[in-house]
């Protein structure tokens, strides 16, 4: 499998062979449209888990050190009270990208909701919302990486993700 990706990198065919297998971009671009798909996820495969109270594109989150979205619980006190509050926060890096990846993304953050820590229970939870979610997310990481090719340079990128074992990880995510 890493094989296969660094053969892509290197032929320079791994946009086209992304483009061909994601030809779509979703149509979601409004923080009320997202909080809606959201929202009907969550309906759909969570409806016991805790209410949602904000679901946002965010600007400033660095995708290249793994953060596709963001789960939080925001605490207030209100009277005597201390109430948290769930959000979800989606880089928008993903409002241009095909629907496949931006539901991954927010399967991803949803699964939070019921499942802290990424172990096998949050991943079961992941396939259950979205049976192809393994194999998106690799392309996702694979999307990732063709846009750091794009923007710093085919030999730097692919040093630092045979370095940093990237590849190999999400390849040997697939194989488990």
């Amino acid at each position: 499998m890493h094989e296969d990706v660094a053969e892509l990198i290197a032929a320079n065919r791994l946009a086209p062979y992304l483009a061909r297998k994601y030809p779509a971009q979703h149509a979601i671009q409004s923080d009320a449209s997202l909080y809606d798909y959201t929202l009907d996820l969550k309906q759909r495969y969570l409806r016991s888990s805790s209410p949602l109270h904000k679901v946002v594109w965010q600007n400033k989150m660095d995708v290249m050190q793994k953060v596709l979205g963001l789960h939080t619980a925001v605490s207030r006190v209100q009277g005597g009270r201390l109430k948290a509050k769930a959000e979800i926060r989606i880089a928008s890096l993903f409002k241009g990208v095909a629907p496949a990846f931006l539901e991954m993304v927010v399967v991803h953050e949803l699964a939070h909701l019921r499942e802290f820590e990424h172990n096998k229970a949050f991943y079961q939870l992941c396939r259950h919302m979205l049976p192809d979610y393994d194999q998106i997310e690799f392309d996702l990481r694979l999307l990732l990486l063709q846009r750091a090719i794009e923007s710093a340079g085919v030999e730097e990128i692919a040093a630092n993700a045979a370095d940093d074992g990237q590849v190999r990880r999400a390849a040997s995510k697939l194989r488990a």
